[in-house]
């Protein structure tokens, strides 16, 4: 989902914009693109997904004026790519919402924060639980991280939206249908939690060396 018309408070605008930012920052300080420049494929795979995602993007509900539904797929690059790539991906993304009119440079960093932030951190967060706490079996990893993790994700994504309105609506009515959208959350997870779902299990059956969160020799080397 993103916030296509300023209905926040200009300080949370600014708040937003400054977690966004440092988030953003924190990525960047990691590095990534040691990994594209040593990795000419990598590369062609990083800026299709990209491209893809974007286009992706142009397929969305126009629920009210303030605010569009569309699928995210932050889950899906934070698997393949890891975080740092697909914050970088989905802030490149929201950039060019804001350069073809979809939403207004105010927002940037709001629609950065609830689309890459919050969703690439509860991913990760997935993630790291199932590399660390779960049994090294291939099918525990596609069902926690393919399906359940990108479920959580959206929910995550879909409460900071609600939570952002309302802490900070600058309209009563807009804040009265953010919490009308948060009924629907329930039936928007299922969506991105199967297509991206069924993506990964496409990439880990033909290849499943392009997903990054991926350990060969772990799931499928060993057994």
């Amino acid at each position: 989902m993103t916030i296509a018309e300023p209905v926040l408070a200009p300080w949370l605008l600014w708040l937003c914009g400054l977690v966004s930012l440092t988030m953003v920052g924190l990525a960047v300080s990691r590095r990534p693109w040691v990994a594209l420049l040593d990795d000419h494929a990598l590369q062609h795979r990083w800026l299709a997904a990209t491209v893809i995602v974007m286009l992706f993007w142009q397929l969305r509900a126009q629920a009210v004026d303030w605010l569009t539904l569309h699928l995210m797929f932050t889950a899906l690059l934070t698997l393949i790519f890891k975080a740092p790539l697909a914050l970088i991906s989905i802030t490149m993304i929201n950039i060019a919402m804001v350069l073809l009119g979809r939403i207004e440079w105010s927002l940037l960093g709001v629609n950065v924060l609830v689309t890459g932030v919050v969703p690439a951190l509860v991913m990760g967060i997935i993630w790291r639980v199932v590399d660390r706490r779960l049994p090294d079996n291939l099918m525990v990893f596609m069902f926690a991280c393919g399906f359940f993790g990108p479920a959580l994700a959206t929910l995550a994504s879909g409460l900071a939206a609600v939570g952002l309105m309302a802490l900070g609506a600058t309209d009563a009515e807009a804040l009265r249908q953010a919490l009308e959208y948060a009924r629907f959350l329930p039936l928007l997870m299922p969506s991105e939690a199967f297509i991206t779902g069924m993506l990964m299990s496409i990439l880990l059956v033909y290849h499943p060396g392009w997903v990054a969160t991926l350990n060969d020799h772990r799931y499928i080397d060993t057994k």
